[in-house]
């Protein structure tokens, strides 16, 4: 059976590059970072260098990047020292952001004195900025944005310069979960000015289970984890020395060739819309992931003229591997929280499918794909 992988921004495979460099370094950085001696001091050199190099990327300092497990973790420390620690009273987002912000932000508007404003959306998907500013424009107190700097379902690209532009305007601290960004984007930190960036690198063919955190260094930021004082005191915990090897591993060979991949994803994502638009009468895309200066090359969200709720297991059944939305939020069959914030009641009900690529997807995949849809879907299609 044929295996094709439709679901990057759920995960990507890891790079051959990447298996190697992280081989090598479980047979020779085996000591623990924090020891004194030549085996932990080389540990530790490995992972300096690596903070060094991504740092390198994003044009920001070495001690403004903080290890971490992954998004979540980044994402809770952010927002929960902005409360607990630097003052925040107000945070601003939207409800269409990942939910390792909404939830947190829930949990700090009910549980601190810190009030909570979402921002009203189109039917696309986007903010407007005018109504951002006029809430800045009320900086009675400490304020926070989080916004998405990639939504992770529909694919739409977060006007960032704009934000932060206000953000900086009317002093507010702007926090942006760039997971689905950062390796297919190249992201200038002191060109574009954003406090806290966070990254995951399973999402750019680094390992699970690592990631990391740029931040400012004019906020000081104490630890969700104590115990050890690693990461300068950021994040207790031995650091996963093998996986953070990985990881700037991933980033250097994704975003050295940037220009060549993003081509090639993007032909693959026009590719399948265009087959579709010929396939489904009716067919539609949600958010901007259709418009291609708008949305990412790597995610579009499509929109059925039929009602399946299992046409994904239908797909699965053929090796085709796609999502409903967000990995995190894919059990209990739930109908997908951006779309149900963006979508009438009934759009809703049709069924819409997340197809994300990578460099390694191909026409050929789509094609496939495209054959047994259209065998499953014959019978629904004709009928709306």
């Amino acid at each position: 059976m044929k295996n094709i992988y439709f679901d990057n921004a759920a995960t990507t495979q890891m790079l051959p590059e990447v298996i190697e460099v992280m081989s090598e370094s479980m047979l020779l950085n085996y000591g623990n970072p924090s020891s004194v001696h030549q085996v932990g001091r080389k540990a530790k050199v490995a992972v300096e260098k690596a903070r060094k190099n991504i740092a390198n990327h994003f044009n920001v300092s070495a001690k403004e990047l903080v290890f971490t497990s992954g998004g979540t973790e980044a994402n809770n420390l952010v927002l929960k020292n902005a409360v607990t620690n630097l003052g925040v009273k107000r945070i601003i987002t939207t409800k269409i952001e990942h939910h390792a912000v909404l939830d947190v932000v829930e949990y700090l508007g009910s549980s601190f004195d810190v009030e909570v404003n979402y921002l009203n959306l189109n039917d696309l998907g986007e903010i407007d900025l005018k109504e951002l500013e006029a809430k800045l424009s009320n900086n009675e107190v400490k304020t926070l944005v989080s916004l998405m700097f990639v939504n992770n379902e529909i694919g739409n690209i977060l006007p960032v310069k704009e934000v932060s532009y206000l953000c900086n305007k009317y002093e507010a601290i702007f926090h942006s979960d760039a997971v689905q960004a950062i390796g297919h984007f190249n992201i200038d930190l002191k060109e574009v000015p954003i406090d806290f960036l966070v990254a995951s690198a399973h999402k750019f063919h680094g390992p699970k289970g690592v990631g990391f955190l740029c931040y400012n260094n004019k906020y000081i930021i104490k630890p969700m984890l104590m115990g050890g004082g690693q990461e300068r005191g950021v994040r207790s915990s031995t650091e996963n020395v093998h996986a953070i090897i990985g990881m700037e591993k991933a980033l250097d060979v994704s975003l050295g060739g940037l220009k060549e991949d993003n081509k090639h994803i993007s032909i693959i994502k026009k590719y399948l819309i265009n087959k579709l638009v010929e396939s489904f009468k009716g067919v539609l895309f949600n958010g901007l992931s259709s418009q291609e200066n708008k949305s990412t090359g790597t995610i579009v969200n499509v929109r059925f003229p039929l009602k399946d709720e299992r046409l994904l297991f239908k797909l699965d059944l053929f090796g085709i591997c796609a999502s409903a939305g967000s990995a995190c939020q894919s059990g209990g069959n739930k109908k997908s929280h951006v779309l149900k914030e963006i979508l009438k009641e009934d759009d809703v009900n049709f069924t819409s499918i997340r197809f994300s690529f990578s460099k390694f997807s191909t026409t050929a995949e789509v094609d496939f794909f495209l054959q047994e849809i259209l065998k499953i879907t014959k019978p629904l299609n004709e009928s709306f």
